[in-house]
């Protein structure tokens, strides 16, 4: 039996235990300080940002009862070291990116962004109202986590290159940047993908470590400082529509707070998650206008580049559909993003055509 196989079946035996035991939880008195760690360097904008938010959210919320250490990467573990910190209770608490832990379970990638997945809106339906939540749930107890969304970066762009790409061929040894099941599908495009945390990009990206790479978007991109290395910008992508960020706390942690301060922990991420959509949307065009008056060169990949991008997406998900878990996460979340994307598309894909069209 393999690790996760194994985690999994005590996680379910575990469950059944404690309810068979009947025993009444054991909730921790007076104030309690939780240690949050992070995959953003501080400062990043709006992926630390929407941490430092919840941490204040959790903290004003309790009156101070709960107060929440940030902790950013590096200054604890390092950005990719927060799973197994929260995992193993040398932290209390991570706010992240979901698919950086792919290695533990390729479905985190869900909870995130897949490549021609969800956009933001179409997450937080299937989330809050067709079984996301659930299967986030699910998925955290094989680890002792109890995670929550707790932010969103909107759609992202496509990124930066130091020459144009004219066709899927450009992408044979390409050294880029780009996590998650989106890297995957550019590996099979023949690059060298790397995984690179938000802090290290601008050094290797300016060093030529790689030769090009995803951020987030306009504002976070020009914040980051990419635009003073290349000015060739793809602003949109095929791998992040609209990319959550999760808050995790270790279960049994989580199981020891009071249930209002469970509940404090639920909802600040939840409004964390609407408070951090809106900073990257309300700043990311003004931020792409500066970009481009400042020399910055828009493009938009050739529809061959986005039928490679297709391809080589699918096959990445189809050789994960052998996990029994993974293969129930991506069929709930596509049924739901067919059935949330055919209204949408109906009702305000019209009205945006239309705006667009009778405003000039």
């Amino acid at each position: 039996m393999d690790r996760r196989s194994f985690l999994r079946t005590s996680a379910v035996g575990g469950a059944a235990a404690a309810t068979t035991s009947l025993a009444a939880p054991a909730y921790a008195q007076g104030n309690r300080t939780l240690t949050l760690v992070t995959t953003w360097g501080r400062g990043l904008a709006g992926v630390h940002d929407a941490a430092q938010h919840v941490a204040d959210s959790i903290t004003a919320m309790s009156d101070g009862s709960l107060t929440i250490d940030l902790r950013a990467a590096g200054e604890l573990v390092g950005a990719f070291e927060v799973f197994d910190a929260v995992t193993s209770g040398q932290a209390d608490m991570y706010h992240g990116a979901d698919y950086y832990f792919v290695n533990q379970h390729p479905g985190y990638a869900f909870f995130t962004a897949v490549p021609f997945g969800m956009t933001a809106q179409e997450l937080v339906n299937w989330y809050y109202h067709m079984g996301g939540h659930e299967l986030h749930d699910e998925l955290g107890q094989i680890f002792g986590l109890k995670s929550f969304l707790a932010g969103n970066t909107g759609a992202q762009a496509g990124g930066w290159f130091r020459s144009e790409i004219t066709s899927p061929e450009d992408f044979n040894g390409l050294r880029f940047r780009m996590p998650g099941l989106g890297g995957q599908a550019l590996g099979r495009l023949g690059a060298s993908v790397q995984n690179l945390p938000g802090a290290e990009v601008y050094q290797a990206l300016a060093s030529g470590a790689i030769d090009g790479t995803e951020w987030i978007g306009p504002w976070a991109d020009q914040s980051a400082g990419f635009q003073e290395i290349t000015q060739t910008y793809y602003t949109a992508g095929f791998h992040e529509p609209g990319a959550g960020l999760s808050l995790a706390t270790n279960r049994e942690v989580f199981e020891e707070l009071s249930p209002a301060h469970q509940k404090i922990i639920e909802v600040a991420a939840a409004e964390a998650h609407q408070w951090s959509l809106s900073q990257f949307l309300s700043n990311n065009g003004s931020a792409l206008q500066q970009l481009v008056n400042g020399g910055v060169q828009v493009r938009e990949f050739p529809d061959s580049v986005w039928d490679a991008f297709g391809q080589a997406s699918n096959e990445v998900l189809e050789e994960y559909m052998s996990d029994e878990l993974f293969a129930r996460i991506r069929e709930s979340a596509m049924e739901s993003m067919a059935s949330s994307s055919s209204w949408i598309t109906a009702a305000e894909g019209t009205y945006r055509t239309q705006r667009d069209r009778v405003l000039g």
